[in-house]
């Protein structure tokens, strides 16, 4: 009996402590609209959880002989609205919650932008610099091979995330079809065009994450010519978003990677600075850009518009706080926990989520996905303004239910994107 008594005393304040569990967010989140919209509990109850979670381990041999066994997750979330749907990552910290999170948000990103798609995830446990070209490729081929029995092109259909990228889905691709025997290329997304990816696919998530902040921008008032970016992570993501600003006429005065934070009031040279991106697929501060600061330092700028575009729980209530911009745009998934969520309403901050911000990605996969199926590929001009007609509709639509609820951004989102499952689920009879 004491030893229960000291659980309950430690779950309760535990309970009370910010969680930076990515899962636990998540779930936090769908039940706060689920509460919202009254809904039937029964769709919390479902949704709460993914539907399968698949956790492989498998060996690759690497360049110097030796075996390495390396762990690899598959996050299927919910498929009432369509086929799962979402990212591979390779990042030292994935794991098993990482990618249950993950998925439910790919649920709610894929509602959201009222796409025919459910929510999935996964990744392995690595950290690519440690790896050689050839050792990825092993890597990759392995993983793709040991989650094969659980997609397909109208079962789940991975794509690129943190880490990955086109090459990576190609390896993935032709594991798979060797496994099935017969060509499937929409079974993965992202991929290069010359192997049936689409125009437009690379540039999609940046290209809309700023045009959520273009839009985010008018509503307060504000003209997208002369306002003041800070990027956090300057990767695909980063870097698309930071592009598309600067051809609108901002100034972008900070940008971070991993490895460094640059910062120059009058604005960086981001030509220069695209260059260096694109000629090594990361950027330095050896040209002198600006002042190097900290990543604390650039999340506390006072900028217009703050896009993280990093990993999640970047903004927590340590720090929200000191946050100084007028908008987040968040650019990652999770960046932001649900008690710096509400910090920043009550100081003025507006935050267009990341199911909202960054669903450009998975729109312009959908459109991939779509030629895959029929044989038949747009030119990138169609592409993008297809994605552009989505976009703006989401925000749109988005933005009408949060002042009719008087709710954030998020929670509007949530509950846009819950509504939807919520009517797929009753026809199937779910509940």
């Amino acid at each position: 009996m004491l030893i229960t008594r000291m659980k309950r005393k430690d779950m309760s304040h535990s309970a009370t402590k910010e969680t930076l569990n990515p899962f636990e967010i998540a779930q936090k989140q769908v039940k706060t609209a689920c509460d919202r919209l009254n809904a039937d509990p029964a769709v919390y109850e479902i949704l709460k959880s993914p539907q399968r979670v698949l956790e492989v381990t498998f060996p690759v041999k690497l360049d110097n002989g030796t075996v390495k066994t390396f762990t690899g997750y598959r996050s299927q979330h919910n498929n009432a609205v369509g086929p799962y749907k979402g990212g591979v990552r390779f990042h030292p910290n994935v794991n098993l919650d990482e990618v249950k999170a993950l998925s439910i948000w790919m649920t709610i990103k894929c509602c959201v932008a009222g796409i025919p798609y459910g929510g999935g995830k996964g990744g392995i446990t690595l950290d690519p610099r440690d790896y050689s070209e050839a050792e990825l490729e092993r890597i990759s081929r392995a993983y793709s091979e040991a989650i094969s029995p659980l997609i397909g092109e109208k079962i789940d259909i991975p794509a690129p995330d943190v880490n990955t990228n086109g090459k990576i889905m190609s390896w993935m691709v032709d594991a798979y079809e060797n496994i099935v025997k017969k060509s499937a290329p929409g079974v993965f997304t992202g991929k290069p065009v010359e192997f049936g990816g689409s125009l437009a696919r690379t540039e999609a998530t940046g290209y809309g994450v700023n045009f959520a902040a273009v839009q985010a921008l008018e509503k307060l008032g504000k003209d997208v010519k002369g306002a003041t970016y800070a990027i956090q992570g300057f990767g695909n993501v980063g870097y698309h978003t930071g592009y598309y600003a600067h051809k609108a006429g901002a100034k972008i005065v900070a940008v971070s990677t991993v490895d460094v934070a640059i910062y120059n009031e009058n604005g960086l040279d981001m030509e220069a600075l695209f260059k260096e991106y694109q000629a090594n697929g990361f950027i330095t501060n050896k040209a002198g850009y600006g002042k190097e600061i900290s990543n604390a330092e650039l999340l506390a700028l006072d900028v217009d518009v703050l896009a993280p575009c990093a990993l999640e729980n970047q903004l927590t209530s340590e720090n929200a706080g000191k946050v100084r911009a007028k908008i987040v745009v968040e650019g990652a998934n999770g960046p932001t926990t649900p008690e710096a969520d509400a910090i920043l309403r009550q100081n003025g901050v507006l935050v267009v989520p990341d199911i909202l911000a960054n669903c450009g990605g998975v729109v312009v996969s959908y459109f991939e996905w779509v030629q895959n199926l029929q044989g038949y590929y747009w030119e990138f001009d169609e592409v993008q303004e297809k994605e552009t007609v989505v976009l703006r509709r989401a925000f749109r639509d988005i933005w009408n239910l949060a002042q009719e609820y008087d709710v954030d951004l998020r929670t509007a989102s949530y509950m846009m994107s819950i509504r939807r499952v919520e009517k797929a689920m009753k026809l199937r009879g779910w509940y």
